[in-house]
């Protein structure tokens, strides 16, 4: 991540020093206790929700860097994730793990951070003409048609169109003159998140999988809380493609794995084909470049460069979404020349989009195109 510098402690271990949340801790603006809890959270993600790896991170930051004080320690801060039922100690082993309400826990901090980096105007170019986040009333205008809602009625132009057509004395309203405001409205869409597992999402000493991880919860939370008619589902993909349901993914972590993107694309179409919205989409998170397949009962796998045959195999992939009406959207979290021609290629084929983002902005554009694809201009 951005906010650490890797320390080598002279062990076998490493040690992170995250600067923004040494300040906050001792800072007089926020106590101790909250800011400790703000970092654990951070570090459960970079941990994929592992608490004792998290716990021991953050005891070795602050025997370092003394983060906590006289009034409130690491002890004190265990002692109240477990008041307020976001740890659970099994009883056997003594080994603590995140509850139910941790992992939801985890998501709203999510979704929070992504909103607060969209309200900073964080944003990339996306080829989409419509915009904002909600139901909204343009300022165009149209003549009023059967089943528009009266709600959106222009009252100063219905009734200066009235005047214009009759005169102050012949004062006479008729349908033709009505007038109703333009509008935005949402519709119900069926989503399937692609995120990519394999071993390259953490390689040349870039975390990769962090941020995916943490995208994928605060889109699961957005779309449980703020619009429950439309679906979500997730699909990990490596050398196969999985399901994963929203418990798990503060668990997703990344494994000795090629990258099949085109098991990932068939797994998400089949699931999109279970979905009655008539909107369906793919979103990708991924490195960029396929690996593998299936072929013949066994696994095809060449890691070096673009293979054309596993290539060619995930366009026709592209090509069958596109017929099925499902528009892919790649978010590509790695900037070589080469990976970029896929993607663009994967794009055409699909007639579809494509981001290349930083891997601090990777939730801003996630949230940016999901609101805005949601929305559709109001023809009646």
């Amino acid at each position: 991540m951005n906010t650490a510098d890797a320390l080598s402690s002279g062990k076998s271990d490493f040690l992170f020093r995250y600067t923004q949340w040494m300040e906050a801790v001792h800072g007089n603006s926020v106590g101790t206790s909250n800011k400790l809890m703000d970092l654990f959270q951070q570090l459960l993600m970079m941990t994929a929700g592992n608490v004792e790896e998290a716990l021991q991170w953050l005891t070795e930051l602050d025997q370092r860097y003394h983060l906590a004080d006289d009034r409130y320690s690491i002890g004190n801060l265990i002692e109240d994730l477990k008041r307020q039922g976001l740890l659970e100690e099994d009883a056997q082993s003594g080994k603590m793990s995140l509850t139910k309400k941790a992992e939801k826990g985890l998501r709203q901090k999510s979704l929070e951070e992504v909103f607060k980096n969209l309200k900073a105007g964080k944003t990339g170019q996306h080829k989409t003409q419509d915009t904002g986040k909600g139901d909204e009333r343009h300022p165009e205008t149209r003549s009023w048609q059967f089943g528009d809602d009266l709600n959106r009625l222009d009252l100063t132009g219905t009734l200066s169109n009235t005047y214009r057509r009759s005169g102050a004395d012949g004062w006479e309203l008729k349908e033709e003159d009505f007038e109703v405001f333009e509008s935005d409205y949402h519709t119900s869409t069926s989503t399937v998140l692609m995120i990519d597992l394999s071993h390259s999402m953490i390689l040349y000493g870039e975390d990769r999988i962090t941020p995916a991880r943490k995208t994928a919860m605060a889109l699961a939370e957005l779309i449980m809380t703020r619009y429950p008619k439309d679906t979500l589902d997730i699909v990990a993909f490596g050398n196969e493609a999985w399901e994963v349901s929203v418990k798990d993914l503060p668990y997703l972590q990344v494994g000795p794995f090629h990258t099949n993107t085109r098991a990932g694309l068939q797994r998400a179409r089949m699931i999109l084909s279970r979905r009655k919205n008539r909107n369906k989409q793919i979103f990708m998170i991924t490195d960029g470049k396929p690996s593998c397949h299936h072929e013949f009962g066994r696994l095809y796998k060449n890691p070096y460069g673009l293979d054309r045959k596993i290539v060619n195999k995930v366009l026709d992939e592209a090509v069958i979404c596109r017929r099925e009406g499902i528009t892919i959207t790649t978010f590509m979290i790695a900037h070589d020349g080469y990976l970029q021609h896929f993607i663009q290629e994967m794009t055409e084929a699909n007639a579809g989009r494509a981001y290349y983002s930083k891997l601090d902005q990777l939730g801003t554009f996630i949230f940016e195109d999901y609101t805005r694809n949601r929305k559709k201009r109001n023809i009646r």
